[in-house]
């Protein structure tokens, strides 16, 4: 439903065409409608940020070996992709000014906090469903399953319960956001040490043949931690890691590939392994215009689904999710957080 182009070794993505699949005929007391995000929260371009990565490009980058390595991707990329592609893209988003589409998106975070810890609940249904929760309203989308709380906590309850494909975005501890919190609380969430990520009771969760997917930061110390303790801890084999890249809706790369531990437009996709999976390319690059809301992730299942075994319909876990998917049971503290009716509008 996401990808619009995808091959061995790229994959484009639209978030917001996912969404638009996934809330169609959304049914409340009665009625049916046509739902999607926000188009304004995946419109991040503007004149001022494009003056700036002309400025950039005559610099000279320092980058180290993994930087090259994305931005040589990235290359690649570009002549692979047709012509048609990036105009439908483009054509497909109002550009707006950056800073505006970052204060809706501050004011969307702000206005969907929720202290849902303790309740769970789902879809069995094969339609997405609109829903009544504490007197706001969330889109439930088809056979999901959500439990809100600390994640040691909820994966205990879901003990007997054996996983094709895991998911996970953990809250890394970072300078940034602890200087967040000290700022506004409201903006900031709940940072784990890598230890206590570790200690997450996965294990029994997986499935004999699982793939397991953990978004990472460039934090070295975290990518070591993913490999030499956490995927250990969990009984996983790390098998390769991907990286998403971010870019503007004329793709264009959100911010200056840089050297050292500066910001990068990318992130990593650490993947590891239970028993089996089909064969993972080496080196994989997932391209898309990302949200403008904080810490969303694109949706990775339909490009994850094609590596596992299973004959059924792949059984997924997300940990620390922040929105909800078909076939799907979200673990956190905010799994209905981006399910917000505020966060979409109706579409024709």
């Amino acid at each position: 439903m996401s990808l619009i182009l995808k091959t061995e070794h790229f994959t484009l993505l639209d978030h917001r065409k996912h969404t638009l699949c996934l809330y169609e005929k959304v049914k409340s007391d009665g009625h049916v409608s046509n739902l999607g995000l926000l188009l304004r929260l995946f419109s991040i371009l503007s004149q001022d940020n494009k003056t700036v990565r002309r400025k950039r490009c005559h610099e000279e980058i320092k980058a180290h070996d993994e930087t090259l390595l994305v931005r040589e991707q990235f290359k690649r990329f570009l002549l692979e992709i047709s012509f048609e592609v990036k105009n439908e893209l483009t054509k497909k988003y109002n550009v707006l000014n950056t800073h505006a589409v970052r204060d809706l998106a501050q004011e969307l975070h702000k206005s969907t906090i929720f202290a849902f810890s303790g309740m769970n609940g789902g879809n069995n249904l094969d339609v997405p469903l609109k829903c009544k929760i504490m007197d706001n309203y969330f889109l439930i989308p088809s056979n999901s399953r959500f439990l809100c709380g600390c994640v040691k906590e909820q994966c205990l309850k879901l003990k007997g319960n054996k996983y094709d494909i895991v998911v996970a975005d953990p809250p890394w501890w970072n300078k940034y956001i602890r200087r967040l919190k000290g700022a506004n609380d409201k903006l900031s969430y709940s940072m784990m040490y890598n230890e206590d990520i570790a200690s997450i009771p996965v294990r029994d969760l997986l499935s004999p043949n699982c793939l397991i997917a953990m978004w990472c930061t460039n934090s070295p110390s975290n990518i070591s931690a993913v490999k030499d303790l956490i995927f250990p801890s969990w009984g996983v084999e790390y098998v390769t890691t991907w990286y998403w890249l971010k870019v503007t809706v004329d793709l264009e790369p959100v911010c200056a590939f840089s050297g050292g531990s500066k910001k990068q437009p990318y992130e990593r996709i650490i993947l590891g392994k239970v028993g089996e999976v089909l064969d993972l390319p080496d080196s994989h690059l997932v391209v898309s215009v990302p949200s403008a809301l904080h810490s969303h992730k694109p949706p990775l299942l339909d490009i994850l689904s094609q590596y596992v075994k299973s004959t059924h319909r792949p059984q997924v876990l997300e940990l620390f999710a922040r929105y909800l998917l078909p076939n799907t049971t979200s673990v956190g503290y905010e799994p209905l957080k981006w399910q917000h009716i505020s966060l979409y509008e109706e579409v024709t």
